[in-house]
């Protein structure tokens, strides 16, 4: 008889490290972009040095730990915020343990997607896009708070611009009717351009599309962020339905105020390089309407 190698008896030591091991959760901090991977080069403890290789040996890590049934999540590792973080904690920088403590601090604070056996390929996409949406949120969540509350009526103008913002949304889908809509808010603010993008999973039935609640949130809270601020900005719906072309709204935010686009305006809009001001062939299988008017959930009152 050949033995393949020691048992571990259920009990003994090593056996109790091993179940304690499935128990702790794990979190990759992972160098995304090419930019913040040659950032960490310049710490001496940062032993990698080909960014390729690096996301190679991340993706075969994180199938590994996958394999063991181990949870684990993936965040961003931005060098930026980590060089904030040691200079605050009075940590050494250069240090693979603060690193690792960074790390967990992302895991608690931060955006994390968990691992699930996909490729590295697959997550970081995702990652990116969920990291992005909540610093998005964050800032006009900011911007909303510091409005205060009206001087002729004392309420407070990002909670009520927030509130009108929901019955927006609601109302555009609601008109929309059946399909899939995929909605773009844009708002110039003081600092950058807030953008959302929303996804409303629907059918061809009378069914309320489904919406993702981070996305929603983030939707709603730049769209507010426009309402309140009355800096400009806009909305664009498409709608894809079986068997149909998909069909292209439009609307300016004016004054706090969603107003439509015509077929003209929103024509010009897509078919326009934004870069050059060139013209762009019109896109295939789809019609280019104006927007409807959102009136019974219409923001715009004194605020």
């Amino acid at each position: 008889m050949t033995s393949t190698g020691p048992t571990t008896r259920p009990g003994s030591d090593a056996a109790i490290r091993r179940a304690l091991r499935r128990e702790v959760p794990n979190t990759l901090g992972i160098l995304a972009d090419p930019r913040d991977f040659a950032a960490m080069r310049g710490y001496r403890s940062f032993t990698f040095d080909d960014h390729d290789s690096y996301l190679r040996h991340a993706d075969r890590l994180l199938r590994a730990l996958t394999a063991q049934h181990l949870h684990t999540t993936l965040a961003l590792f931005d060098p930026d915020e980590y060089a904030d973080y040691c200079a605050d904690a009075g940590l050494d920088a250069d240090s693979p343990a603060s690193r690792s403590r960074f790390t967990a601090e992302l895991a608690r604070r931060g955006t994390a997607v968990p691992c699930t056996g996909a490729p590295l390929a697959e997550l970081l996409p995702h990652l990116v896009d969920a990291t992005v949406r909540r610093a998005t949120r964050h800032y006009a969540t900011a911007l909303l708070t510091d409005l205060g509350t009206c001087a002729e009526c004392g309420e407070d103008i990002g909670r009520a611009s927030f509130a009108l913002a929901t019955r927006v949304l609601t109302r555009l889908l609601d008109i929309a009717g059946p399909g899939t809509h995929h909605l773009v808010c844009s708002v110039p603010a003081p600092d950058e351009q807030l953008l959302a993008v929303l996804h409303a999973q629907g059918d061809d039935t009378t069914a309320p599309a489904a919406l993702d609640t981070e996305e929603g949130v983030a939707f709603v809270t730049v769209l507010a962020a426009g309402i309140a601020l009355r800096a400009g900005g806009g909305v664009v719906l498409r709608t894809t339905r079986p068997g149909a072309p998909d069909y292209l709204h439009g609307w300016r935010l004016d004054r706090g105020r969603l107003t439509p686009l015509t077929a003209g305006e929103v024509f010009s809009a897509y078919c326009t390089d934004a870069a050059t001001g060139d013209p762009l062939p019109p896109e295939p299988g789809v019609e280019y309407r104006a927007g409807f008017p959102v009136t019974a959930a219409d923001p715009g009152g004194h605020h």
